[in-house]
């Protein structure tokens, strides 16, 4: 069976303030007619198809056109989980109905949690969709008390969809986590408050493949079949050398699998380009298209006027610039760029040390924990 691995799409993504709308539509675009050329059997989204858990008005027309299109169009089903960027209700609306047209969306994670049975020739392929499984939800829908991490909650889940399994079936998992050990990118949204993100590689050991979503760079998690596809786009200066597409996989008879790494090209690319002014201004360095979205590093020494106003005038699309020479140790290192990689839990128990002279103890953790949780859930229903 031919699969396409493909998740993080953040529909509705501004990107330094502007929209992304129709770069996202020119990938897809591509994504469908690679589904076509490849014939593939279906399509995996593992999840955050949203950028915000109430998307823009254009952000849901064009997932309604790609699904649309892939589904009824090429009569090729579909398989996508909600991610930490979704709302579950919103993604899992009519998902019985629409099942019959060959489109399976899981939103909220459920006690029994739901399979996806297709075949080919060698016989069935059982797809297993898990939603980000977030621990105090896991916790009420499967009235399990004792789960508190990811980690915890993922495999419960897991637990559950294997209890029904068929022994002569090859096995797929789609999940949307943070598998420990992985490598993040700035664009993504932290997954807990806590410290107790991780999900370790060996949960998905028993599957034939495991088909990630939530971190942004392409990357094996462990094993050579447990996969990040990687986001669609590059969502930040820091994914300026990420590799960006889907994976198509092979699974053979055997559940052993052949993947292969496909590149999607953007619309505009994000670059980083680095110079003095005076040479910027002459023409973009090799392989830099002017229309890009592009940070300049300026290495100039002197003071400069107005140099934003100067570039844009050649690169319409620069969105950042930074100065190389200004930098200074103080601006790179120490208790500032710390800060910026805490978590809000980190942040306010550093607080609280330097206030009262004591680390927070263990039930006051807890209840901050339960408080940052619960912004967390009003921030995610936030419409910007």
């Amino acid at each position: 069976m031919r699969f396409v691995h493909t998740s993080d799409w953040h529909l509705g993504r501004l990107f330094h303030g502007l929209h992304l709308t129709e770069d996202q539509a020119f990938v897809l675009d591509q994504l469908v007619e690679l589904l076509d050329e490849r014939q593939a059997d279906a399509l995996l989204v593992a999840g955050d198809l949203y950028d915000r858990a109430v998307p823009p008005p254009d952000a849901v027309r064009l997932l309604d056109d790609v699904l649309e299109r892939i589904t009824l169009g090429l009569g090729i089903p579909v398989i996508a989980i909600a991610g930490n960027h979704d709302s579950p209700e919103r993604i899992g609306f009519g998902s019985r109905l629409f099942a019959g047209q060959g489109l399976h969306v899981v939103g909220p994670a459920t006690a029994v949690p739901r399979t996806v049975r297709l075949a080919d020739e060698h016989g069935p392929v059982h797809f297993h969709p898990l939603p980000y499984a977030d621990p105090t939800e896991v916790r009420v829908a499967l009235g399990a008390e004792d789960l508190r991490t990811h980690d915890d909650a993922l495999r419960a889940l897991i637990n559950r969809c294997e209890r029904d399994a068929d022994d002569g079936a090859r096995h797929v998992v789609l999940a949307h986590a943070f598998v420990a050990g992985g490598e993040p990118s700035e664009s993504e949204r932290t997954l807990s408050v806590g410290g107790a993100a991780n999900v370790g590689a060996d949960a998905f050991a028993d599957f034939h493949y495991a088909a990630l979503g939530h971190l942004h760079a392409p990357q094996r998690a462990g094993a050579e079949h447990i996969r990040y596809c990687g986001s669609l786009l590059k969502y930040s200066f820091n994914e300026a050398t990420q590799r960006k597409g889907v994976l198509v996989v092979d699974l053979d008879a055997e559940g052993a699998c052949h993947i292969e790494e496909v590149a999607l090209r953007p619309k505009h690319d994000v670059r980083i380009i680095e110079g003095t002014l005076a040479t910027l201004l002459e023409r973009p360095p090799d392989g830099a298209a002017a229309d890009d979205y592009l940070l300049a590093r300026l290495t100039d020494t002197q003071a400069l006027y107005d140099p934003m106003s100067k570039l844009r005038a050649v690169y319409p699309n620069l969105m950042q610039i930074e100065r190389m020479a200004r930098a200074t140790p103080a601006a790179t290192t120490g208790s500032a760029a710390g800060h910026l990689t805490k978590s809000d839990h980190d942040l306010f128990d550093a607080f609280f040390q330097e206030v009262t002279g004591a680390p927070l103890e263990t039930e006051q953790g807890e209840a901050l924990d339960e408080v940052l949780h619960d912004l967390e859930l009003r921030r995610r229903e936030a419409t910007s």
